[in-house]
């Protein structure tokens, strides 16, 4: 089983979404948050699940998509996945 970790940019990131939905819904932000937070539990066993990242054509940066938001993540290894930014699908990563 890998172990996913997640960055402290993408603990951030999550943050930053919570923060915005939040000013519209209490409710909604935290579900948010939540769900993205656990988009990722799907890694552990399929770390392969995600799609390449498109602007970096490498198998080892990868992507999942979840409602309008794109979790980024890393393979580092067989053992570890580094999460290492959440944000909404129209941004590119070199803008996220």
């Amino acid at each position: 089983m890998v172990k996913v970790v997640w960055t402290d940019s993408a603990i951030d990131d999550l943050n930053e979404i919570g923060e915005h939905i939040l000013k519209d819904s209490e409710r909604y932000a935290q579900l948010t948050v939540d769900r993205l937070f656990n988009a990722v539990d799907i890694l552990e066993s399929h770390p392969l699940s995600g799609k390449m990242v498109p602007e970096f054509q490498n198998d080892k940066i990868r992507e999942l998509i979840r409602f309008n938001y794109r979790i980024d993540y890393r393979i580092v290894d067989e053992y570890r996945i580094d999460i290492i930014t959440v944000h909404r699908c129209e941004r590119s990563i070199r803008n996220a």
